[in-house]
């Protein structure tokens, strides 16, 4: 068997077993390296309220490094522009958020429906009777609160006042607006120095109740399923040159015992009779 594998291509072939065994080794640990998600930020620098232009721009995907952060921000609402996110609890208690579009300013003008300045959605607060969401606050405004990815879209009915999930997506086509792709969660609307959000004088709404995202790195398991499978295909390498090597050998071995076979039988011819010797 060493001498087969001591052949000049079956060497050859083992270098190349180590090559590919070595490139699907690092592919491997890749793999691994990438199942772990970037981690959410450190609640102490989400806590910090920062402005909204500063942290994050209109039109580009929310990253993990921006989602949770608490920011501040100027403009006014579009009181005409407001939808009910129906099936949240709060308090055990099923309700409805009151989400309406929220002119921010300063925001760059974003090329896309409505153009001009975007508006971001702005979940005001929650209700337990949709009758009670009332209008929105009009005149300028200092708006403070946490902000979040946009939620998966789901299939409601046109014109319906209420939606299933608070999809920046379905929003711009429901407002005909530009928009970023994340909402607002208030904690606090001011105009003037005055309280005029939630639990304020004169609103019905009570204040949502979201805490920071769970600090725990993810982890992305089909990452870690294609580690695995690299891993796999580097000792398979291995085993199919440890495969060809072992058929040769084999063959080897067969064709002495022919060779041996052959030279077993000598033939005496005695009335033309084959004899064996």
């Amino acid at each position: 068997m060493l001498k087969t594998a001591l052949k000049p291509r079956w060497i050859a072939a083992l270098l190349l077993a180590l090559v590919l065994s070595t490139v699907f080794v690092l592919l491997s640990q890749w793999q691994f390296s990438s199942a772990q998600d970037a981690p959410p930020p450190a609640p102490s620098s989400t806590e910090q309220t920062k402005p909204l232009t500063k942290v994050f721009k209109p039109g580009v995907p929310m990253t993990a490094d921006v989602a949770d952060q608490m920011v501040s921000t100027s403009g006014h609402f579009l009181p005409e522009k407001q939808v009910l996110v129906e099936g949240r609890l709060q308090d055990d208690q099923p309700g409805y958020w009151v989400v309406t579009a929220f002119d921010v300013d300063g925001a760059p003008e974003l090329e896309g429906r409505g153009g001009g300045e975007p508006v971001i959605p702005v979940a005001r607060g929650w209700i337990k009777d949709p009758g009670q969401a009332g209008r929105a606050p009009e005149g300028q405004l200092e708006l403070s609160g946490r902000l979040l990815p946009t939620e998966a879209p789901m299939v409601d009915r046109e014109g319906d006042p209420y939606v299933s999930s608070l999809s920046v997506a379905a929003l711009i086509n429901r407002w005909d607006v530009a928009s970023y792709s994340g909402f607002v969660v208030a904690d606090q609307t001011l105009a003037s120095g005055t309280p005029v959000g939630a639990a304020s004088a004169g609103t019905a709404l009570e204040e949502i109740q979201v805490s920071p995202q769970p600090q725990e790195t993810p982890v992305n398991w089909l990452n870690i399923f294609y580690a695995i499978e690299w891993f796999v295909f580097a000792g398979f390498a291995f085993f199919l040159w440890w495969r060809l090597v072992a058929d040769d050998y084999r063959r080897s071995l067969e064709d002495e015992e022919d060779d041996d076979d052959d030279g077993a039988f000598a033939y005496v011819h005695d009335d033309d009779q084959p004899i064996k010797q």
